[in-house]
């Protein structure tokens, strides 16, 4: 099987440039040889996930699928997806396809290990859907974590916007709303903020580094897609 990284992305198109850039730099490379090769798929027209799951919205699976053929054609080894929200669809997309598909939260998890928080509440932040499908919630709480979500005016004042802003591109203006909650979520006892929409890191980013444990779903991903790629 080839070690070449197929990236399904665009959702949103921000973020999975983003991917593409915590990728290279987290890679242990001395030469543009020895970084993995890639391949981006970046198709910003996919259906909002959100919409599709809470409003009724388009189903995005179609166009996930589309992007999943254009990545085996590309002779790709593996997937990774730098969308939390569109992992509600994993199993459909998994089925789909005879590569592996790196699944976010299982990296998040292992994310939040390598940082050394093996216990004690953690603070979830993410889109709606990614929070109502409770696909963090399930995960981490099958390897012994006790997860918080936001409130819901937090949710409507804060994180739906924050994550708005950074689509928009107006990302200087997400750090302090998306902050703001993640230091609610520390003051209610999380132990650790896990940032479980790929839009959330570049707000969080944009501002002075939080006193406490983030697992950035953007470098767990990142560091899946490294460790696959480096393993014989």
């Amino acid at each position: 099987m080839s070690k070449i990284l197929g990236v399904l992305g665009g959702m949103g198109p921000l973020a999975s440039a983003h991917f593409m850039l915590r990728l290279t730099l987290l890679t242990p490379a001395e030469r543009d040889q020895e970084h993995i090769p890639a391949v981006l798929w970046s198709d910003p027209r996919v259906p909002d996930r959100t919409a599709a799951r809470l409003g009724g919205g388009e189903d995005p699976l179609p166009a996930l699928l589309r992007g999943i053929r254009g990545l085996e054609a590309a002779g790709c080894g593996a997937i990774a997806i730098p969308c939390n929200t569109a992992h509600g669809w994993y199993a459909a997309m998994q089925a789909a396809t005879a590569l592996p598909v790196l699944h976010i939260v299982e990296a998040t998890a292992d994310e939040l290990a390598r940082l050394g928080v093996t216990e004690g509440p953690i603070g979830v932040m993410g889109t709606a859907a990614t929070l109502a499908m409770r696909l963090y919630q399930q995960g981490l709480e099958q390897r012994g974590w006790h997860c918080l979500v936001p409130e819901a005016a937090e949710m409507e004042g804060q994180v739906t916007p924050g994550i708005a802003l950074v689509k928009a591109n107006r990302v200087a203006e997400a750090y302090a709303p998306l902050a703001e909650v993640a230091r609610s979520l520390v003051a209610r006892g999380a132990r650790a903020v896990v940032l479980g929409c790929t839009e959330i890191p570049l707000g969080i980013a944009a501002g002075p580094a939080l006193p406490f444990p983030v697992a950035d779903s953007i470098d767990a991903l990142a560091r899946a897609a490294i460790t696959w790629a480096r393993a014989d």
